[in-house]
């Protein structure tokens, strides 16, 4: 792939650690300062391995912000051990996130325990361990941003399919502690989700918003098969100006999941990302 040349307007850009795992994090953070890039969200394993203090340090000297930290999440066991667990991880990824200088860890519900057919039973789950979990994440200034994934993941990784459901279970908590995050990737295809991006802009809800392409076919599973900005059907520029109307101001994340982008180039991925991002979401 021939990198395109970082634009402008790039000013709210932020770019995923997943998008160029390919990449170290002191690479990354060189490739972003160079060109502009103002934020990098980043996963916890990576993170881990690298030192959580010295990432953090990495990052502010670059002169960058972590944008977000994922994942947490993963909250429906029916095993009230493991979901115990879970939540002791939670809090894990809260203390991390705070040491990062990120107010938002990025949560993935989790999906149907083996078995289980009872996905609102499971939603219900989600909710009961969030409410242990928002008093801490609170007193560490950190906001859990629940992420919506597209249908198909409901059995394995993520039982709350909609922002609407999403909303249903921030609901029960103060905007400022529990919000969701906008990924086209996940809720493009959803005829309420424009009304639901306005309610969460309205409720203040809108805690990340993250950019990824939809193409056919998708591999099997889907789980990397999230493309390019511009080369699928997404209304990206459409999107970025509905969150925008509903008054949303934060950083707009690219998260794409790809194995052909991770076999490329880093450094030229992360220039077409800045590129694409210009062409197909910044500006009028």
């Amino acid at each position: 792939m021939t990198a395109l040349p970082a634009p402008g307007g790039l000013e709210r850009l932020s770019v995923n650690q997943m998008t160029v795992r390919q990449l170290s994090l002191p690479e990354l953070a060189d490739g972003c300062a160079r060109l502009g890039i103002p934020g990098a969200g980043l996963w916890r394993e990576p993170v881990t391995a690298y030192g959580t203090a010295a990432a953090a340090r990495l990052m502010r000297d670059s002169g960058l912000r972590v944008t977000s930290l994922c994942r947490g999440g993963f909250l429906t066991s029916a095993d009230p051990a493991a979901r115990a667990r879970a939540v002791d991880d939670n809090r894990a990824a809260v203390d991390q996130a705070a040491a990062l200088g990120t107010d938002t860890l990025v949560l993935v519900s989790g999906g149907l325990p083996p078995g289980d057919r009872d996905l609102p039973g499971a939603r219900e789950r989600v909710a009961d361990a969030l409410a242990g979990l928002v008093p801490y994440a609170g007193d560490a200034g950190v906001r859990l941003a629940i992420e919506p994934l597209h249908p198909m993941y409901a059995a394995d990784r993520c039982v709350v399919s909609t922002l609407a459901q999403a909303l249903r279970i921030a609901g029960r908590f103060p905007p400022a502690r529990v919000g969701v995050v906008v990924d086209t990737y996940h809720v493009w295809w959803d005829e309420d989700a424009p009304a639901q991006v306005a309610r969460a802009g309205a409720e203040g809800r809108i805690h990340g918003f993250q950019l990824a392409d939809w193409t056919t076919p998708l591999p099997a599973g889907a789980l990397n098969g999230r493309a390019r900005l511009g080369d699928g059907c997404v209304d990206l520029r459409g999107w970025r100006r509905r969150v925008d109307a509903a008054g949303y101001r934060g950083p707009v994340e690219v998260e794409i999941f790809n194995e052909a982008l991770w076999s490329g180039d880093g450094a030229e991925v992360l220039a077409d990302t800045a590129a694409r991002y210009a062409r197909h979401v910044a500006g009028e």
